[in-house]
């Protein structure tokens, strides 16, 4: 029979403590924010520190031990602390103590807490500011199975968590392989050290800002009918008429999305966030795609508070304009390494869901030491 415990009574969920900010500078004890809670693993590379003080030890911070952010935009989510070095525990940032660790395996709790993240998600959001409490945590019941069920648990779970960061590293690590073959064939394209011919970026391709669309009007899902629709910031959804056909390069056009490029491919529509980009010379769409993308267009923006990119000012960019064949060239390699992308792409999808089928059935007791369940 399965056993629900709830979680206070196993585990406490501790406060962190108010760190006075005259007292930080850059050395001492690294204090951990819920700005440092980033990932899977905390780590104090970034932190704010100050200095020690025996006073504090309440709020000490060792390694292994899982934090959360109780307060903000971030609320839920979940990091263990990775360091050998010890850390501060700031406010709002709480940090779980078992009770007896011959009851609860730490990395058991771990892959519970993110089994139960989107329940403290929605508890958390009841108010306009995302907040929670040590106890409102602590009231949550889990899955409390022997221990030897919980280290099964746990590193069937955290195999496929490997994995998944693995494949992950594998697709950024391609992108990387592009950006550095961009800059071995054509060289820094705003130093242009190869000496390639020049143009304006006006002269090269027509430029025009999207068409508004209402947001009501864009759908999450595809179905027949249907066209994709892209802002500045890429996909946003669908909708039921395009206005371009092709291979485009499009550029963010405002605010945070301000500079930023994407490629869009087919029968599509643009919105107003970007600027669309077709040829009025010749040129290959994966290499302005690079190139526009190393020179970082975010630098020719104006306007401090809301940051915008005119049409007139992306026309007058000097660009270099190496030979066709040339470009051809890198188009080629990019598409074979595209379609080696997308192969990575629909591994980690297998991977993700794998990892989400494991753990609905580890918290719901399906999953047990004596099932062969493998990856």
């Amino acid at each position: 029979m399965m056993k629900f415990e709830r979680l206070g009574n196993i585990c406490t969920v501790r406060n962190g403590y108010a760190f006075k900010s005259e007292l930080f500078n850059e050395d001492g004890v690294p204090v951990i924010r819920i700005s440092d809670i980033n990932g899977n693993y905390v780590t104090p590379e970034n932190s704010i520190r100050t200095p020690y003080d025996k006073a504090f030890e309440q709020f000490k911070l060792s390694k292994g031990d899982i934090l959360i952010a109780m307060s903000g935009a971030t609320t839920g989510k979940y990091g263990i602390y990775s360091s050998d070095e010890i850390g501060y525990q700031n406010q709002r940032v709480g940090c779980f103590v078992i009770k007896d660790k011959s009851v609860l395996d730490n990395n058991y709790l771990l892959q519970t807490l993110k089994f139960l993240k989107p329940k403290i998600e929605k508890k958390a959001h009841g108010s306009g500011q995302p907040n929670i409490s040590a106890k409102a945590i602590e009231d949550f019941e889990i899955l409390l199975l022997p221990l030897s069920e919980q280290l099964h648990i746990a590193k069937l779970l955290s195999k496929a968590e490997n994995l998944i960061s693995l494949r992950k590293e594998s697709i950024r690590l391609l992108d990387v392989f592009l950006k550095s073959t961009f800059l071995e064939m054509f060289g820094d394209p705003v130093r242009n050290e190869k000496g390639w011919e020049t143009k304006e970026l006006g002269k090269v391709t027509h430029m025009k800002a999207g068409q508004f669309v209402i947001a009501s009007d864009i759908q999450s899902e595809f179905s027949e009918g249907l066209y994709s629709c892209y802002g500045g910031n890429g996909l946003r959804g669908y909708v039921k008429t395009y206005t371009h056909e092709g291979d485009f390069v499009l550029i963010g056009r405002q605010g945070a999305l301000c500079g930023n490029v994407k490629i869009a491919k087919g029968q599509f529509h643009a919105t107003e966030h970007a600027v669309v980009c077709s040829p009025k010379m010749q040129f290959e769409t994966y290499w302005l795609y690079y190139l526009l993308d190393i020179i970082n267009l975010n630098k020719y923006a104006s306007g401090a508070a809301q940051p915008g990119l005119a049409v007139g000012r992306l026309e007058q960019i000097e660009i270099i304009y190496p030979p066709i064949e040339l470009q051809t060239q890198f188009a080629q390699i990019v598409e074979k390494t595209e379609a080696l992308k997308t192969q990575y792409q629909q591994s980690l999808t297998e991977l993700e869901n794998l990892y989400g089928s494991l753990s609905q059935r580890a918290f719901k007791g399906e999953l047990t030491r004596n099932e062969k369940a493998t990856i």
